[in-house]
């Protein structure tokens, strides 16, 4: 069983809205959202939409770490052409049927308009949490395994690679406050960026600053380069 420390870590608020969005391709409104809900009016009511991770502890509008994975989990279903209702649909039965409040698990898959939870350690039999537990066979979102580390034997998120693993871009809650930092150097990719701007792009000179690699100081420029475009 994990350290409590350690999941403490993992879900303790450090993400403003606006930051959470800029990570994870988001408004910063939309953050607020999916995060806290909503109120609106309809005709001469005030009616009010919940929270996409409704199961997460309040904390208004910052995101944890593992609510930023959620997040990113959000958007990949939504881009994949899935509702968000659907989407609230499947975290609500996923927490009925395993107690689970996160998608930041290494259980969920998807494929094409459905949402999956794998619920056996052979990874074969997954269970189609929309239609009622169907059992069927579904792939990994690929490109996603790429990117997240997850922690056994949990299976929640511990570490973000936004590049994939092959560049050594991470969000790490237990290093620079969870800020995209450079793995195994804790320099954030950020202040390696304003150094490269302020330089004039000479690699050498911000290579020098930090010790660091060409590949280090190139990853930390994509992804600052990448967050902004």
């Amino acid at each position: 069983m994990a350290d409590l420390t350690s999941l403490d870590q993992l879900d303790r608020p450090s993400y403003p809205a606006a930051e959470a969005g800029r990570l994870v391709g988001l408004t910063a409104t939309r953050v607020r959202r999916w995060l806290s809900g909503y109120g609106y009016v309809y005709g001469d009511n005030v009616r009010h939409q919940p929270p996409v991770l409704q199961h997460r502890e309040a904390a208004g509008s910052y995101a944890s770490f593992l609510d930023l994975v959620d997040l990113l989990f959000v958007k990949r279903f939504l881009d994949h052409g899935i509702s968000l209702q659907r989407v609230r649909m499947a975290l609500d039965e996923a927490h009925r049927i395993l107690g689970t409040r996160h998608f930041a698990r290494q259980t969920f898959f998807t494929d094409g308009g459905n949402i999956y939870l794998q619920v056996r350690e052979s990874g074969k039999a997954i269970l189609e949490l929309i239609s009622g537990g169907q059992w069927v066979i579904a792939p990994v979102i690929r490109q996603l395994a790429e990117q997240i580390e997850f922690q056994s034997p949990e299976g929640l998120a511990r570490r973000w690679y936004p590049l994939g693993r092959g560049k050594p871009v991470v969000l790490d809650p237990f290093v620079s406050f969870g800020a995209p930092s450079i793995a195994g150097r804790g320099v954030k990719t950020a202040n390696i960026h304003d150094l490269f701007v302020a330089e004039h792009r000479d690699l050498g000179a911000v290579r020098a600053w930090w010790d660091l690699t060409n590949a280090e100081v190139e990853a930390a420029v994509e992804f600052e380069v990448g967050l902004a475009a």
